[in-house]
């Protein structure tokens, strides 16, 4: 296996039959030609399979209606783009941080606000991640394994699925692998300023994912901790400052925030106390593990259990727990790899056992990463609640797609691998039989290939003139090409809109499913109700205050219309305060209101919310406006104008 001189990569493992050295390898050989050869052309090739299943087809994105509406808002003025600001008028924000949106604002600024310019960016940076995937896994084990890494994480359909939707995904796993591949080059040497360097990507990553991003933190602190050439003080040291600037810019939105008046920012989702403590510690962590028995009623956060639920019917065996990382709702996205990936991890651990190699070596430095990473994500995963959205795999695509690699290369001569390929062949096969009408001739043609690279192995094995015109590595290339032309074939289903929208949450395949219920084009009834509050808005902030992001989005995405969404995401979020809404009517900020007539019935899903209580002070105290006057045929809800009234 040819290895570039002058890089800290590994050589291949010796043949079964050579001794056990308790000594440290030897320095690597010097560069083959053959390795410049072919590693630029086939990860070039790659990354243009990458750039094709990302970009393909996004004139046909849509909009995501909750992000969509930010997005738009979020275009006009620095405060809004910083804060995240859902409505034009600067009132609510997100109910997370809005770091993953910059890049999508600043694409709108570019090219216009379109579906295909929000999903643009995503697109882009899951091409970055296969890159910089290949860079890692090329350091730890070599040319090869970084290629078949590329390989897998490109065919790995959760990447396409990032790729193309407008989650926080893709800049969250590509930071991370950013933070990894500083904390690489910090371990080498023991550079503790690339270590801080690594200390700030995560904390950009935070941004996007809040306390998600720190579950990291342990793969990077013990790789440099365990590899790096220095005394153990400085390790801890350097580790430790590293996490100090980890946590600064990790805490950086949210000490703004909390140090901006409340009037001079707007209300931050999710949070009953307008806290940014709430919003990322309640509302966005501890409430994702209410089914393991965490409470945080007391953080000051909206429990979430109407985001608990949604998502559920997207697959089977969804419940928290380990099973539900082998559940075919996720599996399917994400988990292809699994048996080649345990290969990599098992047989890493048995290589650092058998050879005794020092700590510094690059096999111990790329064991702990990957195989931290995976179970720490693994583990987070299984017990957190990710609501059945798929799109939180990425990080754990990279590990398995990491740690697979690796164990191809490393047990290419072995017996075993024949064995786990086998294994690998059986689980994707299993993982079809629940979508037994989705392309059903792939498992068969995979299984034919199996057996194909059964009959070339046997005859590389024999003696004579035929064997010798197989190619060496024929059995091997064609048991990869069994196991990858399953997941290939969900990956690739991404380039049909059947299977696939771009501007979605990024599942792949027969559970894809449209980007959001919530309308986001303006129709007959609401462009008539835009005209006539357009035309009577009489100077104030807000042409009308609705209940929920449902009935805000479509006038906020089609005509970037300053309309007060009340409730947040949840519908539940005590904004605005009933005397905070009076003062609004009383100093001439809001004049209409618009009220669906079933959260006026007994029994509504607004009764007992703050949300509630303002619309049935409305319904008390303004004055009902005739539907003739903005629409004859509106029998859905009620238009009220509210006039300056006295407080109390």
């Amino acid at each position: 296996m040819p290895i570039p001189a002058g890089r800290p990569l590994l050589r291949p493992d010796p043949p079964p039959t050579e001794p056990t050295a308790a000594v440290p390898p030897p320095p690597a050989p010097p560069v083959a030609a053959r390795a410049d050869r072919y590693e630029r052309p086939v990860l070039a090739a790659v990354a243009v399979l990458a750039a094709v299943l990302c970009l393909w087809g996004l004139d046909h994105s849509t909009y995501h209606a909750f992000y969509a509406s930010a997005v738009r808002s979020m275009t006009d003025s620095p405060a809004d783009f910083f804060y995240g600001s859902f409505d034009p008028a600067g009132s609510i924000t997100l109910d997370k941080l809005p770091g993953f949106l910059w890049p999508q604002a600043l694409a709108a600024l570019v090219f216009g606000f379109h579906p295909w310019a929000l999903v643009l960016p995503q697109a882009l940076e899951m091409v970055g991640c296969v890159l910089l995937l290949h860079v890692l896994v090329r350091r730890w084990a070599g040319v090869p394994a970084g290629l078949l890494a590329a390989a897998f994480l490109t065919l790995t359909p959760v990447t396409v699925g990032l790729g193309r939707s407008v989650t926080e995904d893709a800049p969250f796993v590509l930071l991370l692998l950013l933070a990894a591949e500083a904390t690489w080059r910090a371990t080498e040497k023991a550079r503790p300023r690339t270590l801080l360097l690594a200390g700030v990507w995560v904390g950009l990553a935070f941004q996007c994912k809040m306390l998600e991003a720190w579950a990291v933190l342990p793969a990077l602190a013990a790789t440099y901790l365990v590899a790096a050439p220095a005394a153990r003080r400085r390790r801890i040291g350097h580790v430790a400052l590293a996490g100090a600037v980890t946590v600064a810019v990790s805490v950086s939105w949210m000490l703004v925030a909390a140090l901006t008046p409340a009037g001079a920012r707007p209300y931050l989702d999710g949070t009953t106390d307008d806290s940014p403590f709430a919003l990322v510690v309640g509302y966005n962590f501890l409430t994702r593990f209410h089914d393991v028995g965490v409470d945080a009623a007391g953080t000051g956060s909206i429990m979430a259990s109407r985001v608990a639920r949604a998502g559920a019917h997207l697959g089977p065996g969804m419940g928290d727990g380990v099973g539900k990382m082998f559940s075919p709702g996720l599996a399917t996205q994400t988990g292809w790899l699994y048996p080649l990936a345990a290969l990599g991890l098992v047989g890493g651990l048995l290589a650092l056992r058998r050879r005794r190699v020092p700590r510094t070596d690059p096999l111990v430095a790329g064991q702990v990463l990957w195989g931290m990473w995976f179970a720490t994500f693994f583990a987070a995963f299984s017990f957190g609640s990710v609501t059945g959205h798929t799109y939180y795999m990425g990080v754990v695509a990279v590990a398995v797609a990491a740690l697979a690699a690796a164990g191809v290369v490393r047990a290419r001569r072995s017996r075993l691998l024949a064995a786990v390929i086998a294994v690998n062949l059986l689980w994707a096969a299993a993982l079809t039989l629940w979508y037994p009408r989705f392309q059903p001739w792939s498992a068969p043609c995979a299984a034919a290939l199996g057996l194909l690279a059964l009959v070339l192995a046997g005859l590389r094995h024999r003696t004579g003139a035929a064997a010798r015109r197989i190619p060496p590595r024929a059995a091997l290339a064609t048991a990869l090409a069994a196991v990858l032309l399953v997941p290939a074939v969900w990956t690739a289903s991404a380039l049909s809109l059947r299977y696939n929208q771009p501007g979605s949450f990024g599942r792949v395949g027969p559970t894809s499913t449209r980007a959001g219920t919530a309308s986001t084009t303006l129709g007959p009834q609401r462009r008539r109700l835009l005209a006539y509050l357009t035309a009577h808005r009489d100077g104030a902030r807000y042409l009308a205050a609705v209940p929920g992001w449902e009935s805000a989005a479509p006038y906020v995405i089609a005509a970037d219309a300053s309309v007060l969404p009340m409730g947040g995401f949840t519908g539940r979020v005590p904004y605005p305060a009933p005397d905070a809404f009076r003062r609004l009517v009383d100093t001439g900020r809001l004049h209409y209101v618009l009220v669906p007539r079933a959260d006026l019935r007994p029994g509504a899903l607004t009764a007992g919310s703050p949300v509630g209580a303002v619309l049935r002070w409305t319904a008390a105290h303004c004055a009902l406006v005739p539907p003739a006057a903005y629409d004859p045929g509106d029998r859905s809800r009620f238009l009220y104008h509210c006039g300056p009234v006295r407080l109390g």
